[in-house]
């Protein structure tokens, strides 16, 4: 047994994101950004972001449909990615550019929005030569 003080959370299995039309949102996330899809269940689909699951889902009867947080997916050449999915048609709210200078790498974002208005991210950690 896990001793109450050495408990920690630390990995996470599944991410949700509130969505107003599945069917156009599993669209989106298949096509444009060429996603895994694993599955769907009524109101519900997942896909496979390197081993953590993103659900979406329609809100449950009653509650309003809220945005997300935001989810950054890392790729390793932001620009060919930035070109790619605009190719696809992801309208992107900026360009590429530079988040922080650090001592090892250097962060680089851009953020775009799902078919449900999500703010979403490509972000890529480029090392320094």
């Amino acid at each position: 047994m896990v001793a109450q003080n050495d408990f920690q959370l630390s990995e996470i299995g599944q991410i949700a994101l509130p969505v107003a039309d599945l069917d156009r949102a599993v669209a989106f996330y298949k096509a444009k950004l060429g996603m895994s899809h694993l599955f769907s269940v009524p109101s519900m689909a997942f896909f496979d972001c390197g081993g953590i699951r993103l659900m979406l889902g329609l809100p449950e009867q009653g509650e309003a449909n809220s945005s997300g947080s935001v989810i950054y997916f890392k790729v390793a050449d932001i620009h060919t990615a930035y070109q790619i999915l605009s190719e696809r048609g992801v309208h992107f709210e900026d360009s590429p550019h530079l988040i922080a200078r650090l001592d090892t790498y250097d962060l680089w974002m851009a953020f775009f929005r799902d078919s449900e208005n999500n703010l979403l991210s490509i972000m890529a950690e480029i090392a320094h030569p």
